[in-house]
């Protein structure tokens, strides 16, 4: 199979400065046609069912800056590894440039498009989701676009994990020491380190950085801890240890999950997490630790919080007499 051949500067496929955007469409034009080719002759979209590790990868607007070079050269070297690129309706061009490298290396890259945007979160749920249900990969999780992490230390951490098979799942942690490469903006680790301070007080544990991209799960928890979509877009992280709090108990959730600290992680890109949204992140904190500390235990004997709008024992404005022996 012939390489379509594209420039990768920086830690992106196409170099818009320097293409003129005629050759620049035509290049995606390119990757479009040789798609459809490729799956008429049915050499895309079936990747091998039988695979070790599997990663999601959530993808929102990414053309101009995707890492095709890095991504792919992974996967090649990689073959034990299934890729599965999750296009969170984007607006661009991003589902020809994700079926472009899944030409390329067929066998262990997947690509699933959601019709319209819903968010990293729901992004990475689906996806995971959508690997457990079709796929046998016995370790799933999930890496950033940016490459902030990169997938070889994905898979350093998904092994670690398999040295300690009694841990249902490892998850990344960025914590600056001594010979490790960890580049973080000072302005945005001085709001990390106040939402940090939160979470620790929400879960009660003493983890470092449950904020970090990189995941790892046993394919037995998938189902539980992505069947239900998150509540918040931001923060689905702290939901996911909250949730594994419900699965294994807050006294016992550091027995249950490693954490792994990374030799390098860089900052890539401006965030997306814009000021306004980031000034909602105490309340949302808040909401999260009544949802799965306090709402169950204010629930009814008909499975429904005393606060729950209509479900609730004050229904416009009136008292539901006798509702609360019932």
């Amino acid at each position: 199979m012939n390489t379509i051949q594209t420039k990768n500067t920086g830690i992106g496929l196409f170099n818009t400065d320097s293409e003129s955007l005629e050759k620049y469409m035509h290049t995606i034009s390119l990757l479009e046609k040789k798609y459809a080719v490729a799956k008429k002759e049915r050499k895309v979209g079936n990747p091998a069912l039988e695979k070790r590790y599997a990663i999601i990868v959530p993808c929102y607007n990414e053309e101009s800056r995707f890492p095709f070079s890095d991504f792919l050269s992974f996967a090649r070297s990689n073959p034990d590894v299934l890729l599965c690129f999750v296009n969170d309706g984007s607006k661009d061009n991003t589902l020809a440039v994700l079926r472009g490298i899944q030409i390329e290396s067929p066998n262990n890259i997947s690509v699933y498009s959601l019709k319209k945007n819903s968010g990293k979160s729901e992004a990475v749920r689906q996806g995971m989701l959508y690997m457990h249900k079709n796929f046998n990969a016995s370790l799933l999780g999930f890496l950033d676009a940016d490459l902030a992490t990169k997938p070889e230390e994905w898979l350093q951490m998904a092994k670690h994990k398999e040295q300690y098979p009694r841990f249902g799942a490892i998850v990344g942690s960025r914590i600056q020491r001594l010979g490790a490469d960890i580049n973080r903006n000072d302005n945005r680790s001085l709001l990390s380190g106040v939402v940090k301070k939160f979470i620790r007080i929400i879960l009660k544990s003493g983890f470092q950085d449950t904020q970090c991209g990189a995941k790892i799960f046993h394919k037995n928890l998938v189902p539980f801890l992505f069947s239900k979509p998150f509540k918040t877009p931001w923060l689905f992280d702290v939901e996911i240890f909250l949730r594994l709090q419900q699965k294994f108990g807050r006294s016992t959730l550091q027995k249950g999950v490693l954490e792994f600290p990374l030799m390098h992680w860089s900052e890539i890109g401006d965030s997306k997490l814009k000021l306004k949204d980031s000034v909602k992140i105490p309340a949302q904190l808040v909401m999260l630790y009544y949802q799965y500390n306090i709402s169950n235990k204010l629930k009814t004997k008909s499975g429904y919080s005393i606060f729950d709008g209509k479900n609730s024992l004050v229904t416009n404005n009136k008292l539901k007499v006798g509702a609360a022996s019932a």
